[in-house]
């Protein structure tokens, strides 16, 4: 089955989706989530989210779009946004523009010596001590 109208193409990745495209889109959705699979009633807060995102390369088309209920959007958008970043952080470590940490190593330290002895060759406390018993 051919389509009878041409498949809409925002002219930028933040242009508004017009209101007769969410209507086919919320048709070919059947009028369901298509994160969690839930009926979307009338006074649910919904949103058209892309399928594939933005940032992975997806269109901002008609057919990369779905229905999806509010606060499943905020959860996908929320662990999206935790891989962006360590692909990021990645990315910038691989190409060398990462900051390096300025967190020092921390060093355990010297040992205490029992037997210290003064820097003027003096015996201390604990060698007189034993020395004199």
């Amino acid at each position: 089955m051919s389509r009878t109208v041409p498949e809409w193409q925002g002219a930028s990745d933040d242009a508004d989706i017009p209101a007769r495209v969410k209507l086919r889109i919320w048709e070919r959705c059947g009028g369901r989530c298509g994160l969690t699979g839930r009926k979307i009633m009338p006074g649910d807060a919904r949103d058209y989210d892309h399928i594939t995102p933005l940032w992975l390369g997806g269109r901002h088309a008609e057919s990369n779009l779905h229905v999806v209920l509010k606060d499943a959007h905020k959860e996908k958008t929320k662990a999206e946004a935790t891989v962006r970043a360590k692909i990021n952080r990645v990315r910038a470590k691989h190409l060398g523009i990462y900051p390096p940490s300025r967190a020092k190593i921390q060093s355990r330290g010297f040992d205490k010596s029992r037997n210290h002895k003064v820097s003027n060759g003096a015996l201390s406390r604990r060698e007189r001590l034993v020395r004199d018993v």
